[in-house]
């Protein structure tokens, strides 16, 4: 890890209570909320103030990347922070101390870098550290200040340049081949080509039709009924594929006699999840909450910053939420398991504290996020939370002292009976010691249904009641919700945690996915375009490649790999695919489809055309006639007398997809879902 040189800071006086006639520190986090928090508990003597996030930026009209000297990247103060600026030098140059406290990641650190800077490296500038934002954390750190972290600080660089060679490379060439304000981003792109290739798959899905036959079963006693599904046909795997091959078995069954010829009984465990990552926390937040990525993280910013909690006052409540590390410290360990002690019970605490083993790129500087204090029962606090704050906490504190519990215990049975040529097989389950289940189960996992079976032995006969043929169609691979597409993006390395709820936000946006009924789908516009850049920036587009970028930056983070090399290496294969494209890249947006319909105010017909958000429709004689409007559904307006059809609309404000009237503002009739077309 390379810091800043010690020669351009001081060492500070170990006492965060200060000392009485010293002049006051100034210490700079980045939002208004952790200020508070964190002012309260270092006291009167330190000045806390936000720097609202990142102070400088690259500039927004040109790319601001000198490629060839080499890859300088042109910093400038954000044009809406010039007065946070301001008023921060001019704190600044009233203390004598200055502590730079953002963040515990590359964005952090980054942030700090640039204040740095601004502030005039002064010798007394220092970096402090925390994952949780609680009294014992934050002295902690105050006691031992660092200086900041430049692999940090060139790992967040050049993944910033990475993107915008990209995104001010090919969005300009999108603008030319398909549409005037389209963009592409070197993530953001390869995860709207996950959706692409589902949606690609979803369609080329041709169903395929089988069988399934039950029986329900009853012992000579009559004491029970269950129920046993067909497995075999003369020891091999039934498959029926047609009405009446299963009518043919059906027949041929109500002749012959049902006899247990195996039962088997075992005791299955079932185990519990570490703690939760970034990625486990969106992914449960949705299944559990149905909040979206960028809601869960929202929510769980806020518990982190700190809330106002009675006479504790602000109260940091988790720890970092943006991290892919399961590890937690002892004393939040020991905790946990003091508190399953005296809650359930030695039965439910196991001997040693359990231990999980985090991915290979994950930051073991990090924990996972849990409760600052283990203690703090989400039902103690639930009055100072809003519903989603304590929602969240819940999720996290259940997740967090489930972890260390014992495993649940399932006792499982199968029985296998024999009728004629035929097998039939039933299972059952039991859950017989409930373990960390009785605090939490995740909800992204397979269930343990609880299924009970008679009590049944080898060579028992039963009294058949019913055959039962079922007809059932194969299914297509399910599309993408919030949750699996993290998943997704998580098991093949694309982004890291604290881009995840960002992509998701960015690729809908830009109008590439819309949301539907909690599943994403990929726009027309997101599917033509996807299609482009696969055929001509292969790389960019590629799985693996995306991957290997990030585990790159990974390296640079870790010193192992100097920032020029990775941008190097990337640059000079993309230069050529960009060379490529800008001759080879069809043009999309020439391409016109003449319609029967007529302009509204000239007369003339009206063709399909591409634009930023999709095909519209656009005046033939444009541009001297500027007249266009929305495609229209095959859907009519349910306004009743109306006539209209509905088109697909975007609100200005959120960019939220809706459906309104093409009569408007005659006829003012909106939904957000797409009604069945009427004949």
């Amino acid at each position: 890890m390379r810091l800043l040189p010690e020669s351009q800071c001081r060492s500070t006086r170990n006492d965060v209570e200060g000392e009485k006639g010293m002049p006051k520190s100034l210490v700079i986090v980045e939002s208004p909320a952790k200020a508070n928090t964190i002012n309260k508990i270092l006291g009167k003597n330190f000045v806390v103030l936000s720097s609202m996030g990142h102070v400088m930026d690259l500039p927004g009209s040109v790319m601001g990347i000198d490629v060839e000297n080499n890859f300088k990247a042109e910093y400038i103060a954000i044009p809406k922070k010039k007065k946070t600026i301001a008023a921060l030098k001019k704190e600044a140059q009233k203390k004598s101390e200055i502590f730079l406290a953002t963040d515990p990641d590359r964005e952090g650190e980054a942030i700090s870098w640039h204040l740095y800077n601004l502030l005039g490296k002064k010798k007394n500038i220092r970096r402090v550290v925390f994952h949780e934002i609680t009294k014992d954390a934050i002295k902690e750190a105050f006691k031992h200040p660092g200086n900041v972290d430049m692999d940090k600080v060139n790992a967040q660089q050049a993944r910033r340049i990475l993107d915008r060679l990209v995104g001010y490379s090919i969005s300009p060439l999108l603008w030319r081949k398909v549409g005037r304000g389209l963009s592409a981003g070197r993530v953001q792109s390869v995860a709207v080509r996950l959706i692409v290739e589902r949606e690609n798959k979803i369609m080329a899905f041709i169903s395929q039709e089988y069988w399934e036959v039950e029986a329900e079963l009853e012992k000579k006693d009559r004491d029970a009924r269950f129920t046993a599904k067909l497995d075999k046909v003369e020891e091999k795997k039934a498959e029926l594929k047609k009405k009446e091959g299963a009518d043919s078995i059906v027949d041929e069954l109500k002749k012959e006699e049902f006899i247990v010829t195996n039962v088997q009984k075992k005791e299955k465990k079932k185990y519990t999840q570490p703690p939760f990552t970034t990625s486990k926390l969106q992914q449960e937040g949705f299944y559990k909450l149905r909040f979206p990525a960028s809601k869960t993280m929202r929510t769980a910013q806020q518990l982190y910053e700190g809330l106002e909690i009675g006479e504790e006052g602000n109260v940091g409540l988790i720890t970092y939420m943006r991290t892919d590390a399961v590890r937690i410290s002892k004393g939040s360990t020991d905790s946990a398991r003091d508190y399953i002690l005296k809650k359930y019970g030695k039965e439910y605490m196991p001997a040693a504290p359990n231990k999980f083993k985090s991915r290979k790129s994950a930051q073991e500087a990090h924990e996972a996020i849990r409760p600052t204090l283990p203690l703090r029962e989400p039902g103690s606090i639930e009055k100072y939370l809003t519903p989603d704050q304590y929602n969240l906490y819940t999720l996290i504190w259940n997740r967090f002292i489930s972890s260390q519990m014992t495993p649940a215990v399932f006792s499982v049975v199968t029985v296998e009976i024999k009728a004629g040529r035929c097998i039939f097989k039933a299972h059952g389950s039991q859950k017989i010691f409930a373990g960390f289940s009785i605090v939490y189960e995740e909800d992204g996992e397979k269930k343990e249904d609880e299924n009970l079976l008679p009590s049944l032995a080898v060579d028992e006969k039963l009294n058949l009641l019913k055959l039962t043929p079922t007809q059932h169609f194969t299914k297509p691979p399910a599309r993408f919700s919030e949750a699996s597409l993290v998943k997704a993006l998580e098991e093949y390395g694309i982004g890291r945690p604290s881009t995840y709820a960002p992509i998701i936000y960015t690729i809908v946006a830009r109008n590439y996915v819309k949301r539907r009924e909690g599943y994403m789908h990929p726009s027309e516009l997101g599917m033509v375009v996807t299609d482009l850049l696969v055929k001509n920036f292969a790389d960019i587009l590629d799985f693996e490649f995306t991957a290997k970028m990030e585990e790159e930056l990974d390296e640079v983070e870790e010193g192992k790999k100097k920032k020029l090399d990775v941008l190097r290496d990337f640059y000079g294969p993309f230069e050529k695919d960009l060379l490529f494209a800008k001759e080879n890249m069809r043009k999309v947006k020439g391409e016109e489809v003449v319609t029967s319909e007529i302009c509204d105010t000239c007369g003339k017909p009206l063709v399909i055309k591409w634009g930023r958000l999709g095909r519209f429709l656009s005046c033939s004689d444009f541009p001297k006639c500027r007249f266009a409007k929305s495609l229209p559904t095959k859907v009519k307006c349910q306004e009743p007398g109306c006539g209209g059809m509905l088109v697909e609309r975007r609100s200005k404000k959120r960019g939220r997809h809706f459906y309104g009237c093409s009569n408007y503002p005659t006829c003012r009739y909106i939904t957000r879902k797409l009604p069945a077309p009427t004949d």
